[in-house]
């Protein structure tokens, strides 16, 4: 009988997580374009990133052209800034402040801009201390890909919200 009660109750709470809408990190959602062309800045590699989420999703095919795509997504600037955030009394660094930038288009197969220049910005805070100067480097490296990806899966959730409009009657 306690068995069947514990059952019961993982049911309802699957149920109830699916009902939410809710998806392991890392699993994009459905676009709504058949395939997409990603034209990204060169010597970033939030193109190639992008290209990489885009090859896992089941429904949207990575386009070779923009010519055979029904979408191009224009990744038009990448920007990755640090500035001082804080001071010690003594007039050394404490804190940084790494800002991430991103600035995207869409474009149809036809070249009409569909979703027009929208930018992503985020921001972390590095905590930063002179005798661990090599540590913090890396930490920073570890951040900026954290925002890059965090960047890329806001796009990818902003695109799949994308209703086309509905096509003209001709007569």
């Amino acid at each position: 009988m306690k068995l069947r009660k514990q059952q019961i109750f993982i049911l309802v709470v699957l149920l109830l997580l699916t009902a939410c809408g809710f998806k392991l990190r890392g699993q994009i959602s459905a676009l709504p374009f058949k395939s997409m062309y990603v034209n990204a800045p060169d010597g970033h590699t939030i193109g190639l990133e992008m290209e990489r989420m885009i090859k896992t999703s089941s429904t949207t095919k990575l386009a070779a052209s923009p010519a055979e795509a029904d979408a191009t997504l224009d990744i038009i600037s990448v920007v990755n800034d640090r500035a001082i955030l804080s001071l010690s009394g003594g007039g050394r660094v404490r804190d940084f402040n790494l800002v991430y930038r991103v600035v995207y288009r869409v474009l149809d197969h036809r070249g009409v801009e569909i979703v027009p220049n929208t930018e992503i910005t985020l921001t972390r805070i590095l905590p930063f201390l002179d005798a661990q100067i090599v540590a913090k480097e890396a930490e920073e490296r570890l951040l900026v890909k954290d925002m890059q990806t965090d960047a890329l899966q806001q796009i990818v959730w902003r695109l799949s919200t994308y209703k086309a409009p509905p096509a003209e009657n001709v007569r």
